[in-house]
């Protein structure tokens, strides 16, 4: 009997929740990590890739060697001298690595000449021109 009697004093009272408290952390948070975060560019090196219509696309891991219309020379997109870039071509040639020449269209054909020679004077017999397909974007 004396539990019935607790039952019928204790009673439910619903409660109320706000939630301003909640919306005003959570922009808080928001403004924290906006602040905070680091907005990262991927550099890029500007290549204007000459068209061919007889081109064919490369699924294989390559060396990317990126030759500007200033002839400056980029191995996978970090700039390099061409005496560090023979040898470091040395040890691809070694790991039977693959090149890929990215030149602009405007870059000297005697520089692009001069790697290729490069490449099958250290031993690679895969090395590969970068081209656009005829209507590509640049």
């Amino acid at each position: 009997m004396q539990f019935s009697r607790l039952k019928r004093r204790t009673a439910l009272h619903k409660g109320v929740i706000d939630i301003a408290p909640l919306v005003d952390v959570m922009f808080l948070l928001l403004i924290f990590f906006m602040l905070t975060s680091n907005f990262i560019l991927q550099p890029g090196i500007k290549v204007r890739l000459p068209r061919a219509v007889t081109s064919e696309i490369i699924d294989s891991e390559n060396l990317v060697v990126s030759v500007t219309s200033q002839d400056l020379l980029y191995l996978n997109y970090k700039p390099i001298q061409i005496g560090v870039l023979g040898d470091l071509l040395e040890k691809a040639a070694r790991d039977n690595s693959s090149v890929l020449i990215k030149a602009d269209a405007g870059a000297s054909l005697g520089r692009i000449v001069e790697i290729w020679d490069l490449c099958r004077h250290l031993g690679i017999r895969k090395v590969n021109i970068a081209t656009n397909q005829p209507g590509g974007a640049y």
